[in-house]
């Protein structure tokens, strides 16, 4: 079954955007009422769809980390109000889309491969979603909005109750301006008393989510904020020190693992290496900078990948640097940022010799 599912995946993958607009035609034709549950332009949405898809072919023969992953999902998933009737008519839409786009190559035995694997995906995501008996979603009103830069911002929100993230974990938010266009962000803290959470929020390309936040979100805004996700977290009882990775406001989980180890006495070692294409991309230098002085097991280690003469900093992309300073073989290994940047730095530790299954990672970053 994995190996039908990758080889009939490669063949249409080169196809991916006719496969989703397929699906999706498809989906909306089976179950008309799911449209709403989607906004009204789809673009965005379709390339979500193909970069879960390949992340779920990837991980189909790993079952410790596609299940937990599925799990996240169907509980992430009811925020949107999906009924079991919701994933037969997915499911039927999905395999129709790639059968389409496989041509001559498509068989009944590749046919019943994908049944099966759609099968299991489903059945991990309902499983979840009927166990879990906290909400869909919170409501969370924004309590500060601080422009960093003009295409930089913190914004904070208080949820009616707290929400039960661990440091390093994602939250899927919605903010009034982008109805019905949800998107991943990390909290940049550790939970708090008054269950205020802190997310730092860049402009990118193309992002209407991001823009929006950025230059129009004001104080007494409520928000939508789904379940916690992901799995970036510290061990603290396996007694190895750590290295993480970050690029641009990738730094937020690792802040908020910072701002959890500082509540402690005694802790692994951290290596940071914050990273950037120029000075100004390294927006909370200063401030890490400051908790290093007083917590003597962190080091950061700035990075430029632009201006050559700046000092004070290591120079190279984030994937140079990283493995320039060696294997970190004993290390656990957090990385986040970009999707490309973490590719090419679990790429590199990889060849360097840092163990696989030291190395943790999200998946879902980009707006």
């Amino acid at each position: 079954m994995v190996r039908l599912v990758r080889e009939s995946f490669a063949v249409v993958e080169p196809h991916a955007d006719d496969v989703a607009r397929f699906f999706y035609g498809m989906l909306f034709s089976l179950s008309p009422g799911a449209r709403e549950m989607f906004p009204a332009n789809m673009e965005v949405q379709r390339s979500r769809l193909l970069r879960a898809l390949v992340h779920i072919v990837q991980l189909v023969d790993r079952p410790d980390d596609l299940v937990p992953f599925l799990r996240q999902l169907g509980r992430d998933h009811r925020k949107f109000g999906v009924i079991s009737a919701h994933y037969e008519a997915v499911g039927t839409a999905l395999i129709a889309g790639v059968k389409k786009y496989s041509g001559k190559s498509w068989t009944d035995e590749i046919e019943r491969a994908w049944a099966e694997a759609y099968t299991i995906m489903a059945r991990a995501m309902l499983e979840a979603a009927n166990a879990e008996d906290g909400p869909a979603w919170w409501p969370a009103t924004v309590i500060d909005h601080r422009p960093l830069s003009w295409d930089l911002a913190v914004v904070t929100v208080r949820p009616d109750h707290p929400i039960p993230y661990q440091p390093g974990q994602y939250l899927s938010v919605e903010c009034p301006h982008r109805p019905r266009l949800w998107r991943y962000l990390s909290p940049a803290n550790a939970p708090r008393e008054d269950g205020s959470i802190e997310f730092h929020v860049r402009n990118v390309d193309g992002g209407w989510v991001s823009r929006a936040i950025v230059r129009h979100t004001r104080p007494g805004e409520v928000w939508r904020v789904g379940p916690p996700m992901g799995r970036m977290r510290v061990d603290r009882e396996n007694g190895r020190d750590l290295v993480m990775v970050a690029g641009g406001t990738g730094l937020a989980p690792m802040r908020a693992i910072i701002d959890e180890l500082g509540q402690w006495g005694e802790n692994p070692r951290v290596h940071l290496f914050y990273g950037g294409r120029v000075q100004e991309d390294l927006y909370d230098l200063k401030n890490l900078q400051h908790l290093a002085s007083s917590n003597p097991w962190l080091t950061v280690v700035p990075v430029l990948e632009s201006e050559p003469d700046a000092s004070g900093v290591e120079h190279g992309t984030l994937a140079d640097v990283v493995t320039r300073y060696g294997a970190w073989a004993e290390r656990d290994v957090l990385v986040s940022g970009s999707p490309g940047m973490i590719r090419s730095t679990v790429s590199r530790m990889l060849v360097a010799g840092t163990p696989l299954d030291h190395i943790t990672y999200d998946p879902f970053t980009l707006d």
